[in-house]
C-alpha cells in the first residue's frame, strides 16, 4: 500500500501541495508511519487562492509549514470516526471544525473524497485551502 505521498504524487491532482510540501520540509513527515488524517486540497484549491498567494507562502516557509500542518491531524481517523466530534486539534495546535451533518465538511471546506487509506494515515480530499483561525 502506498503512503500518503504516494498516493498524492498518484493522483494527479495535488501538485501544488506536494510542491508546497516539499517547500516546507514536510514530505518526509508524511512518508514517515504516522499515522496521520490529512486534509488534501486539490490543485484548483489553490489556483481559488487570491493571486500571489501560494508565492507569498512559498516565500515564507514558517507560514506555509503552519497552513500545512493545520491541514493534517495525529492518528488515522475515517468520516465515520471524524464526524463524532464537533472539532479536532490539527499538528499547526489550532482545532479543525468538523460539519457533522451531510455535506461532509471540514472547516469551510467540502470534502468531495473521503476516506482515502493509505500505509501511513486516511486522506480526505478538499476543495478549499483551509486556513487556522
Amino acid at each position: 500500500m502506498a503512503n500518503i505521498i504516494e498516493t498524492a504524487k498518484g493522483a494527479g491532482v495535488f501538485g501544488t501541495l506536494l510542491t508546497a510540501v516539499e517547500v516546507a520540509g514536510l514530505t518526509g513527515a508524511l512518508e514517515s508511519p504516522g499515522p496521520f488524517t490529512v486534509f488534501a486540497p486539490v490543485d484548483d484549491a489553490f489556483a481559488a487562492l487570491p493571486p500571489g498567494t501560494v508565492q507569498t507562502l512559498v516565500d515564507n516557509v514558517p507560514q506555509l509549514a503552519r497552513i500545512l500542518k493545520f491541514h493534517v491531524l495525529s492518528g488515522a481517523y475515517l468520516r465515520e470516526q471524524l464526524i463524532e466530534q464537533q472539532e479536532w486539534e490539527s499538528l499547526e495546535g489550532a482545532p479543525v471544525a468538523i460539519r457533522r451533518a451531510d455535506p461532509f465538511e471540514v472547516k469551510n471546506a467540502t470534502v468531495v473524497s473521503a476516506d482515502i487509506v493509505c500505509d501511513n494515515g486516511i486522506v480526505h480530499v478538499i476543495d478549499r485551502v483551509i486556513l487556522p483561525g
